[in-house]
């Protein structure tokens, strides 16, 4: 079983295995039909497609983030269409190194399916290799999915000002609150600290080994116990990456405010 990532050369053996599901999670912030695009033109062998906004979030509304976490029914029925139930090994993948994928990853896992794994590279590694590729769109047969939600992993904007370590995803100069290309305010949630979760790659676009990003994570959480560490970022998606990481660590689960600076920016920033 496959829990956090999965290289290229294994998921290249195993296309034709009806126990495996691939899902592909392009997605561009800037164009939102892009990843679909992208998917119909070519994309892994068997894989179906999820969409940020359409399959991976609910509808933003006046009181939450930019990518709202569906209710379960909702994700029940969403990964049942996927073809997802007890005995798949899912696979997934985007084109930015796991910063979409995670999110299909961390709410797989977040109703206890422990089968899934964010492909390491992607596309990228997927295209650089020669592998085989499809074009069009393929579907898989319904499935039943099951699974009762990790409440304990999941923060609200009521919850956020009580966690005892809040982990801010985002780049260092939003962060810092220098530029806000996106939400309400520019600025951090008071008290967090700041991990961007593109430091969990190195300039090949694999994941660090587990023990480099163990001794980063250790110094970040300091006494904080991993699984009282809530991570956050613009809206919930590349957060995800670090809970990724922090799992690839060896470092159990952590925690994920999905609502995310987008939330906080726009209800409670403007009264600080």
């Amino acid at each position: 079983m496959y829990t956090t990532l999965i290289d290229i050369t294994t998921l290249s053996t195993v296309l034709d295995d009806p126990n495996w599901v691939i899902v592909d999670c392009r997605f561009n912030l800037a164009d939102t039909e892009a990843g679909r695009r992208a998917y119909e033109t070519a994309h892994i062998p068997g894989a179906v497609y999820a969409h940020l906004n359409d399959d991976l979030s609910n509808p933003p509304t006046t009181d939450n983030g930019r990518h709202p976490l569906p209710p379960v029914p909702t994700l029940l029925a969403r990964f049942g269409r996927m073809g997802i139930d007890a005995m798949k090994q899912v696979v997934v993948y985007d084109d930015a190194n796991g910063a979409m994928a995670s999110r299909l990853w961390w709410m797989l896992r977040y109703l206890e399916h422990e089968s899934v794994a964010v492909l390491d590279g992607g596309w990228l590694a997927w295209q650089s290799a020669n592998l085989p590729v499809m074009v069009g769109v393929e579907t898989n047969a319904p499935a039943l999915f099951s699974g009762e939600p990790h409440t304990e992993w999941l923060v609200t904007l009521a919850d956020a000002p009580a966690q005892p370590l809040l982990v801010d995803s985002r780049e260092a100069p939003r962060y810092r609150g220098e530029v806000e290309p996106i939400d309400a305010r520019a600025g951090h949630i008071p008290g967090a600290v700041n991990y961007f979760f593109q430091r969990n790659w190195g300039a090949d676009g694999r994941y660090l080994p587990p023990d480099q990003l163990r001794t980063q994570f250790t110094a970040l959480l300091g006494n904080t116990p991993p699984h009282e560490t809530t991570f956050y970022c613009g809206s919930g998606v590349t957060a995800c990456v670090n809970l990724l990481a922090l799992a690839h660590a060896g470092l159990g689960n952590g925690r994920l405010y999905v609502g995310s600076w987008s939330e906080w920016s726009r209800y409670v920033a403007q009264d600080q």
